[in-house]
């Protein structure tokens, strides 16, 4: 059974709320969808720093029983470094595209990363040191990128915003220098999110489905472009249309947990999934 595709009834101006559509086809149709998340805005409420998200905690059962529906064909797509997102949604290790696409775990497990050079060890430590001038200034170091957070201090946005662009000079070709949401970040240029999706999808149990990508960020506007020339369906978490590539939107983050606790809890009156009916690269970590 074909659904309506709610993405056709919109326009760029106001695309429609997807809030139903989305659980209807993660629930009739697992077979046919990829499902890629991003997660600080999407999955989790913004925070003022890294060390403050709150994952509520049906998060991660809810998602692993997502992915055992869409028999493994979900994955994180996100700013943050792995282990960072492991710890987030532990003791479940799912496929993470991890730094923007800069390095990815596979549903097997195996990891494909970027290591930091000794020389962009200088250039976060030199950043490091001149954010003590910068008060309120968070310098997060991701491993093979490095962020600096103003959302506590938006007054040296312009200062910030100069610094990075001279230690991206320092960091040399290899590195771009990625805006987001009260953000500044260096990060490797060789991929980005769209792409990430994209080497997804030549796998499987990625591969042969139509790609859904949902994010808040203008660091997710790539997946969502990739996503709409592959056919696919691209959601914005937003509580008012306009300004991105998303054909729809969800109007906050605490929607979409809830529309995804739906999808995952839909028929089988559980919410957690046993460790032993999970796929072996989910069951992850049990300590």
């Amino acid at each position: 059974m074909q659904h309506s595709d709610p993405s056709q009834s919109g326009t760029p101006e106001r695309p429609p709320q997807q809030i139903e559509w989305l659980v209807d086809a993660l629930t009739r149709e697992p077979e046919a969808w990829a499902l890629f998340l991003d997660i600080d805005g999407t999955l989790v409420d913004i925070a003022p720093s890294p060390d403050a998200i709150v994952v509520p905690p049906d998060l991660p059962g809810n998602l692993v029983a997502l992915s055992k529906r869409l028999n493994g064909a979900l994955a994180l797509v996100t700013g943050r470094a792995l282990p960072y997102a492991d710890k987030l949604f532990q003791p479940y290790e799912l496929p993470v595209a991890g730094l923007h696409g800069a390095e990815r775990r596979m549903v097997d497990g195996s990891v494909d990363a970027v290591a930091a050079t000794s020389a962009f060890e200088e250039v976060k430590t030199a950043l490091a040191a001149a954010a003590g001038q910068w008060p309120g200034v968070l310098v997060e170091d991701k491993g093979a990128a490095v962020a600096a957070h103003y959302r506590q201090a938006p007054e040296w946005r312009d200062e910030v915003e100069k610094a990075m662009e001279f230690y991206l000079l320092q960091a040399g070709s290899d590195f771009t220098l990625q805006r987001g949401k009260m953000v500044f970040e260096i990060r490797p240029a060789r991929a980005n999110k769209g792409s990430a999706v994209q080497s997804y999808l030549e796998e499987a149990p990625f591969r042969g489905r139509r790609p859904i990508a949902i994010g808040d960020d203008v660091t997710d506007e790539e997946m969502f472009r990739i996503v709409n020339q592959m056919g696919g369906h691209s959601i914005r978490i937003a509580d008012a249309p306009g300004g991105t590539e998303a054909r729809g939107i969800i109007a906050s983050a605490e929607d979409l947990r809830q529309a995804l606790a739906r999808a995952a809890t839909a028929g089988d009156g559980s919410e957690f999934p046993s460790s032993t009916s999970l796929p072996s690269s989910l069951k992850g970590r049990t300590a």
